[in-house]
């Protein structure tokens, strides 16, 4: 590809709009423009490495026996409405006016359509349908350029089961997949155990990689390699300790005392023996939840413990319910209510918590004497330092950003969709479905997060766009011209990608500038002084080592590089 004949609008500063390091880059190098909030024109160098993760991931894919479908973005609303999904998605779906139609977030309703119109029996399973498609998902505010985008291409997949152990099957193929793809692109990643959310189903695991711009927050063990998203994460704290006797409740004045941190030193106590108390509602039901001491809830926990309706209840709603404002609260002598609390707290006694009454604690409760618990659930949020659940060494708690996610569905569609098939003895059952994502864009993304410095972009050899940047520094010099014109040559003729700097109205400045931003792996560097004396630089975009070779030795040198 030659600079001079195509379209690659490089940009010298760093666009105000883009605060992480690969949005910015995939701006200045020239392979994306902004079309609106969250839209991207993704420009011919771009597309380029579009198409170059798509074929990692085809490959990877068609690999484990996927097949490759192309679906409608546009689907009808009614079969988003079967399976509850277009009040779970909310307003994040698009909504086409004044037709029942919407614009697809993800395609397990189609894929389960299909199946419950073709597949019979269990003999037509299982299988593996994939695709790579457009998306389309109403992000309110859309940021980090192409990896929160309102529209992004994305490779999902599903697996369509006869038995729950052909899919953990399944499932287990998606996971070597996606270690093959993210490591053929270049990324070091590590994998987490996660919420399904909307999803749904029994089980999930995310695809991340560390990073300072990432909105996913991972607790991660360098020690034994125990990584979750925060939405799920386990440490190895201490529970309460059951004191041998269980005093008589007494009740105490604690005058303008509202947090646990007020508490633990207006009573001189340890925050062990403090219970703080949070009210959600559940449909009609309030749902009390007991926590120890500071600990913070951890809401997607206890959503999935009461379900994704459940909401926390305002200030005037918590005090015509309780008779009492936030930090007054307490699980004694409540009527109507559900009582929950955290395993940490699990059969302890002679606690203090909230009176239900402003100004006023009751100490010496006893969970298991004096309050119906209705289930005890881990519902804390892992804090850094805390000891991992494996092997007891600290945990780290870092941001992240997901590059794909994979789920075991189960029976959740098949069910709404009544996609069933016959098994061995005539019976009507349940399609079992995985469901499998990926997003291309953020592979991208994810790699220049992950290998850039100052100067711009650091491609792998496995992802770049291309293999050698070829710069012709004097583009004046008739031998220096004539040399670089017969280094392309003879690199397109060995299948060597380059990408060929032969711009005569820019400096030599500007171009060496151009080949760091840009990132190619190899910069073959043809000036005056080395020409003449029958030699070419070379130079490694990673290392910054710098070789020099005769004329006729270069694109062997190049072959021999692409082979290690």
């Amino acid at each position: 590809m030659r600079l001079s004949k195509n379209f690659l609008p490089t940009l010298k500063e760093v666009p105000s709009d883009a605060l992480i390091p690969s949005h910015q880059l995939m701006l200045r190098a020239g392979m994306i423009r902004p079309l609106g909030a969250g839209v991207y024109s993704f420009l011919p160098l771009g597309y380029r490495l579009v198409k170059k993760v798509m074929e990692i991931i085809r490959d990877e894919m068609d690999a484990i026996g996927g097949q490759e479908f192309h679906l409608p973005a546009l689907n009808p609303l009614e079969l988003w409405e079967e399976t509850g999904r277009a009040k779970a998605f909310g307003d994040t779906m698009f909504h086409v006016k004044n037709r029942p139609l919407v614009l697809a977030p993800t395609h397990e309703e189609v894929i389960c359509f299909i199946a419950k119109n073709h597949i019979k029996s269990y003999r037509d399973l299982p299988q593996i349908w994939y695709q790579i498609q457009t998306k389309f998902r109403n992000e309110p505010r859309p940021r980090s350029g192409v990896i929160r985008g309102r529209q992004f291409l994305m490779k999902d997949s599903y697996s369509l089961d006869a038995t729950w152990d052909g899919l953990d099957t399944s499932y287990d193929l998606h996971a070597e997949a996606y270690k093959k793809i993210f490591t053929r692109a270049g990324l070091k990643f590590f994998i987490v155990g996660a919420s399904s959310g909307a999803m749904g189903g029994s089980a999930s695991q995310e695809f991340m990689i560390e990073s300072e711009a990432g909105e996913d927050t991972c607790a991660v063990c360098d020690q034994c390699g125990y990584a979750a998203n925060l939405e799920v994460a386990a440490s190895h704290v201490t529970n309460a300790l059951r004191e041998g006797e269980s005093k008589p409740i007494e009740e105490i004045h604690t005058p303008n005392v509202k947090t646990i941190d007020e508490l633990k030193t207006f009573l001189h106590i340890e925050e062990r023996f403090l219970a703080k108390s949070l009210v959600y509602m559940k449909e009609k039901t309030p749902v009390l939840i007991l926590m120890m001491g500071n600990d913070q809830l951890n809401e997607s926990k206890l959503l999935g413990i009461l379900g994704n309706e459940a909401r926390p209840l305002q200030p005037d709603e918590l005090k015509a319910l309780t008779g009492a404002d936030g930090g007054s609260i307490g699980p004694i002598g409540l009527n109507g209510f559900t009582i929950i609390a955290d395993k940490r707290l699990e059969g302890a006694n002679n606690l203090i918590s909230g009176a239900n009454k402003n100004d006023y604690h009751l100490k010496n409760i006893d969970l298991q004497r004096d309050v119906n618990i209705q289930g005890y659930h881990d519902m804390r949020t892992v804090q850094p330092g805390e000891p991992c659940p494996t092997c007891n060494q600290p945990l780290r708690v870092v941001n992240a950003i997901e590059l794909g996610h994979i789920f075991k569905l189960g029976t959740k569609y098949a069910d709404a969709l009544h996609a069933y098939y016959l098994d061995e003895n005539g019976k009507e059952r349940p399609i079992i479905m995985g469901s499998y994502g990926i997003g291309v864009e953020r592979i991208i993304a994810c790699h220049i997060e992950q290998s850039h410095d100052k100067n711009g972009i650091v491609w792998s050899k496995s992802l770049s766009p291309f293999h050698v940047h070829l710069v012709l520094v004097n583009s004046n010099n008739e031998k220096i011209v004539s040399v670089a014109e017969s280094l392309y040559e003879k690199f397109q003729e060995s299948l060597i990608d380059v990408l060929y700097d032969d711009r005569s109205d820019v400096s030599p400045g500007f171009k060496f500038k151009d080949a760091d931003l840009l990132g190619m792996p190899l910069q073959v560097i043809v000036g005056e002084k080395n020409v003449s004396n029958g030699k070419i630089e070379i130079k490694d975009r990673a290392t910054g080592k710098r070789d020099i070779l005769e004329i006729g030795k270069v694109v062997n040198y190049v072959e021999k590089w692409l082979e290690s």
